[in-house]
């Protein structure tokens, strides 16, 4: 891997703005894909400051996740990759660093959600070894509209 693509944990002073705008548009092809529209949307600098670990690749950045501690398992959020860049493995990357800090947390597990329409992430994800374990619907839905997915670390 080059040696600029080595993860590394976004503290002050960081381009947040960069990180948000490589989500931005990481995300953008779900749009008119999913419903409801995805979180992402309302996420401010000061939100992602202030959130989970992020843990970003590359200056600028190129692929980024947000780790959160919950009780079970680290969740992971908002993982996005550079679209120009995406099956080159920086996901892949990206999870081994949730792996080893879900170990160094403790926790036995990590765990995401993906969005129901979306079936290359359902692939992808269990091409890495998760198994869908949930689902669960957004205020106002009747339907699935996420899976839940859980990988043993």
């Amino acid at each position: 891997m080059d040696s600029d693509l080595i993860p590394f944990r976004a503290t002050d002073p960081c381009d947040w703005e960069a990180i948000l705008g490589l989500m931005t548009r990481a995300f953008a092809g779900m749009e008119g894909r999913i419903d409801p529209p995805s979180s992402l949307g309302a996420l401010t600098i000061d939100g992602l400051r202030s959130g989970g670990e992020v843990w970003v690749m590359g200056t600028p950045p190129v692929a980024c996740v947000i780790l959160t501690p919950r009780a079970q398992a680290l969740y992971l959020g908002k993982m996005a990759v550079e679209p120009a860049l995406q099956g080159r493995g920086l996901g892949r990357r990206l999870m081994e660093i949730a792996a080893a800090r879900a170990k160094g947390l403790g926790l036995a597990a990590l765990e995401l959600q993906t969005r129901v329409e979306l079936v290359e992430n359902h692939a992808a994800f269990r091409a890495m070894g998760f198994e869908k374990v949930g689902e669960t619907a957004h205020p106002g839905f009747a339907r699935a509209t996420s899976f839940t997915f859980r990988k043993a670390v």
